[in-house]
């Protein structure tokens, strides 16, 4: 056994949604970091995969898209099929959020979060399967990472009402798909972050000393952290891991005391 063996990711190709910048971003430095044959990034923005790709190297390629309906999904689908005969790991990561008071909250609000953090990743691993069974095998299986949230396990003082559904959904979708792929060879794995520095979570990146106050471990999360779970799902290490979500996120879901029980040492 050496660690070669267990995290390498040499020769595999991935396809991560949204992997221009933040966790998406994160997720891809772990795979390069880890020998990636070569990663696709999508996005909606042009300029941010362009900048992301040239600041990254040659093994990042960039797909321009919108995933947020069924023709952008078949079109990324194609374009990558005229690219690939097979797809080793896809990373669900490309979601969004609404954050409205509860008697305003606006069926806008509901849908395009719901569409892009539940219904995108389910139709898009669909129509990804024959990518993603075509290397596909007992010892070397394909993989699906969906990127969830600590927010669909447990209740946040937002008020994002339906990107906490959504994200509790796609934990449990997870769990469905595992059932349904385990068969074909495809393993499906869930990365539940907690507070990571990005554009949809400002206070972790605008106010990092406030919110890693209120984290057990007092300190938000890094790529290392972000892109080190991803290898691990992704890789041989992570071969018996399957319909689990891991949660990653300082320990606010299952080490943060309430208040009234807090200790006053």
């Amino acid at each position: 056994m050496n660690l070669e063996d267990l995290f390498s990711l040499k020769g595999r190709v991935a396809l991560v949604t949204g992997g221009s910048r933040g966790i998406g971003r994160m997720i891809v430095e772990g795979f390069l970091a880890a020998g990636i044959e070569r990663v696709y990034i999508s996005a909606r923005k042009i300029n941010e995969i362009e900048e992301t790709c040239a600041e990254l190297g040659d093994r990042v390629i960039g797909i321009q898209g919108d995933l947020s309906t069924i023709e952008g999904i078949e079109a990324l689908v194609e374009e990558l099929s005229g690219r690939e005969s097979q797809l080793d790991i896809l990373v669900n990561n490309a979601g969004a959020a609404w954050g409205v008071d509860y008697l305003e909250f606006p069926e806008a609000g509901w849908d395009k979060v719901m569409d892009l953090n539940v219904k995108t990743p389910f139709f898009l691993t669909q129509k990804l399967h024959k990518l993603l069974t075509a290397g596909a095998s007992a010892d070397k299986p394909g993989k699906v990472i969906n990127i969830t949230s600590i927010d669909g396990q447990r209740v946040n003082p937002w008020e994002t009402y339906s990107y906490q559904a959504s994200k509790a959904a796609l934990i449990h979708l997870t769990r469905r798909m595992a059932a349904r792929l385990v068969k074909d060879h495809v393993y499906v794995t869930s990365l539940a972050p907690g507070a990571f520095p990005s554009n949809m979570n400002r206070a972790a990146r605008d106010h990092e000393e406030a919110s890693a106050a209120g984290i057990p471990s007092k300190r938000v999360g890094d790529k290392l952290d972000m892109g080190g779970t991803a290898v691990y799902l992704a890789s041989r290490a992570g071969d018996y891991t399957i319909g689990e979500t891991l949660t990653v996120d300082g320990g606010i879901v299952n080490a943060l005391l309430p208040t009234h029980f807090a200790s006053h040492d």
